[in-house]
């Protein structure tokens, strides 16, 4: 008896050392999936879109999260102080092996806080004039990523092409965006040489916004908006206060239009986070390194019309326009 219970206890032993071998050894491997930190700078449609593009990009190029890879998700809405706090615990605390920027002040806050870890950046549209790399053809850094410039000089014969009679523009925009400072001198150059009078008027927060949009209104013929996530977050608010007055507003990205914008020539935030989420693969898998990946940048946008908003501010949408653009009923 003796000895039976002798060889029940070996045998419980051997038991729980192999169970513990292989529980030890699946956490190890658990723990040894490769991390991609993302950091969004704000929620709003645009910059939500991207992050599904981004996980629809790291999937079709080998990368799944939960079972050969890990996605680490933040959110900073809109607060620098948590963009940093985040930041530092995406590197110290998750120990992501590659970072994702949503949005220019989220990738800022990235590169402040390393110079090691590649970061891919996803709708930053100066990268240069952001200080996050040297050169769009050659970062040279731990930085490269997707541009989401946009075509301003199609958005503007988009503009004039449907309101003829325009003769003055306002550029609506939030001072403390720098990418924004960028695109206004560009749009406002753009605008000029097309023939209209441009005014621009900066925004130092959210809540100036209504009341700034109510003065545009009195002196304007149309709005239009940079791609901005500070009013792109309070979309509902400018259409809000131009439509008391039939203003139309040509925005710069597409689901900005979804939301009471008349029309644009935009990129298709999906796509831009496709790429995005592709070239965080192709720098995990070690196929590039972000020193010597070119920022890459969309050459072609859609048309994309807003057949209800036009309806509701009596603008007829030329046919040969309609015909090539995709409408949001």
């Amino acid at each position: 008896m003796r000895k039976n219970r002798l060889f029940a206890v070996v045998v419980m032993i051997v038991v729980f050392l192999i169970g513990s071998f292989f529980i030890e050894k699946k956490e190890t491997a658990k723990q040894k999936l490769p991390t991609v930190g993302v950091l969004q700078f704000v929620s709003h449609p645009a910059l939500d879109q991207i992050y599904k593009g981004i996980q629809t990009g790291l999937k079709e190029n080998g990368y799944k999260d939960g079972e050969n890879m890990q996605i680490v998700f933040q959110n900073g809405q809109a607060d620098q102080s948590k963009l940093a706090t985040m930041s530092q615990q995406l590197i110290q605390e998750k120990k992501s092996d590659v970072l994702i920027g949503i949005a220019t002040p989220a990738a800022q806050a990235l590169a402040n806080t390393t110079s090691e870890i590649p970061i891919i950046l996803g709708a930053i549209t100066d990268p240069v004039s952001a200080g996050l790399v040297a050169d769009d053809q050659k970062p040279g850094g731990n930085i490269t990523g997707v541009s989401d410039k946009s075509p301003v000089d199609a958005q503007f014969d988009l503009a004039m092409e449907i309101l003829p009679k325009s003769k003055k523009v306002g550029i609506l925009y939030a001072s403390s965006e720098e990418n924004s400072k960028y695109q206004v001198e560009e749009a406002k150059k753009v605008a000029e040489e097309k023939g209209l009078a441009v005014k621009t008027f900066a925004v130092p927060s959210s809540n100036e916004i209504a009341q700034t949009v109510q003065v545009m209104t009195s002196e304007v013929d149309f709005i239009y908006i940079p791609t901005d996530n500070t009013i792109a977050n309070a979309m509902q608010t400018v259409v809000s206060e131009a439509n008391k007055t039939k203003t139309p507003i040509i925005p710069s990205v597409d689901t900005m239009v979804e939301q009471g914008g008349l029309a644009t020539v935009g990129i298709n935030q999906f796509e831009l986070g496709v790429q995005t989420g592709k070239m965080a693969a192709d720098v995990l898998s070690g196929k590039a390194k972000p020193e010597t990946t070119p920022i890459y940048t969309f050459k072609t946008g859609d048309i994309i019309i807003n057949q209800k908003q036009a309806e509701k501010l009596g603008i007829s949408i030329p046919e040969n326009i309609k015909s090539n653009a995709t409408i949001i009923e």
